[in-house]
């Protein structure tokens, strides 16, 4: 579950695994675009500690010492920031999107996980662009109840955005996917990528998707095995509890998912962390808090992970699980990669948000399982093929 979900599986281990030193802050300055201005584009964390505090000093030495925790735009991570309306499921879906430069290519279809956004995909899109030389294309949207999507004005129903069941969630993608490509024949292939929560989704949406004749490349998991994802749930909401309910500026809220490792890259964080973040309503303090706060979604965690190992195996296209660190597979998933049924990647230092920790080291292990897969000759089998 999004950033807590390695801790929760810690709590539950003897002991915990060391954590690497923090990285050096970078010192650039990638301007200060508005991050939420359509067409301006074109883990393993301890227990959460009270935000570092500049003491006694002066209100410009604070200043200073968050320059490096500035929110920066996605501008050249993406060539497109869209926004597109649904009419079936009520939402106007903020979509960030660069298109393949051949016709017919491929689109990585990303989904993010529980209480983070489209925008965490922002740095592996420009590395897979720049890997792939533009053969392939990356797609990512921000859930409903999540980031900038929104129910659209016409809307009659109150709270029609607050439904965060699987159901739910995967015929969001659905609508979403034929409405940006209504016609199978001529869509690009799809890789869908789902982080967590959006594993569970993509692996849903694999078999509808062949049903309406798309072609599919693959569905790629990142970190996440049902097992012992269930295993964590009763841990989550000590977890929750340690997390601060919001921060006094969006500069802070950098900084402490940056100094508790929740994620390790700080120049993904500037750009991914202000869309997770929204103005108090009430007005009492903190004046910035969760946009979506991951207490609220407990009524669906057992239903957004159960059966996910089973539905990820039976998948019928090239399967590819991406683990941080060495975590452990659960049974069904070992029987499965013993007989060959999906390709296996693990990524050494990082953390639960492999694709912001490390999006470079991630990005080659995409692009080369959508080479194996995408180009494959005739009478040679996919990954996960028996």
């Amino acid at each position: 579950m999004s950033n807590l979900y390695r801790s929760a599986i810690y709590a539950r281990l003897s002991k915990l695994p060391p954590m690497p030193p923090p990285e050096d802050l970078e010192d650039g300055d990638e301007g200060e675009e508005e991050v939420d201005t359509l067409g301006s584009l074109l883990s393993s964390p301890p227990a959460p500690t009270s935000l570092p505090r500049s003491g006694s000093g002066s209100t410009s030495a604070k200043s200073s010492h968050l320059d490096a925790f500035r929110p920066t735009s996605a501008l050249g991570y993406f060539d497109q920031a869209l926004e597109i309306n649904v009419p079936s499921v009520q939402l106007n879906f903020r979509v960030y999107y660069t298109p393949p430069k051949a016709k017919g290519g491929t689109v990585l279809v990303c989904h993010h996980g529980a209480g983070y956004s489209a925008l965490s995909f922002a740095c592996f899109a420009k590395e897979v662009t720049g890997l792939s030389n533009g053969e392939c294309g990356i797609l990512a949207f921000d859930v409903r109840r999540h980031g900038k999507t929104v129910p659209t004005p016409e809307s009659q129903t109150p709270d029609v955005d607050a439904n965060l069941d699987t159901i739910t969630l995967v015929n969001d993608c659905m609508s979403l996917l034929t409405t940006v490509f209504p016609h199978p024949a001529a869509s690009p292939s799809l890789l869908l990528v789902g982080h967590s929560l959006g594993g569970s989704v993509c692996v849903r949406v694999v078999p509808l998707l062949l049903e309406r004749k798309y072609r599919l490349t693959g569905v790629a998991v990142l970190d996440v095995v049902e097992e012992f994802t269930l295993d964590a749930l009763p841990n989550m909401h000590a977890l929750l509890h340690t997390r601060p309910t919001g921060f006094g500026s969006i500069e802070e809220g950098i900084e402490w998912h940056f100094r508790t490792h929740a994620i390790r890259n700080v120049t993904s964080a500037r750009i991914s962390i202000p869309t997770i973040l929204v103005p108090s309503v009430s007005g009492n303090p903190p004046p910035w808090k969760w946009r979506t706060p991951l207490e609220d979604t407990a009524p669906y965690w057992t239903n957004w992970f159960t059966s996910l190992s089973s539905l990820f195996l039976s998948c019928k296209t090239a399967r590819l699980l991406v683990l941080a660190g060495t975590e452990r597979l659960d049974r069904e998933l070992m029987i499965g990669q013993m007989q060959g049924k999906f390709q296996l990647e693990v990524i050494s230092g990082v953390g639960h948000m492999l694709h912001e920790d490390n999006p470079t080291r991630l990005a080659e292990v995409l692009v080369e399982f959508w080479r194996r897969n995408e180009r494959v000759l005739v009478g040679v089998k996919k990954v996960g093929e028996t």
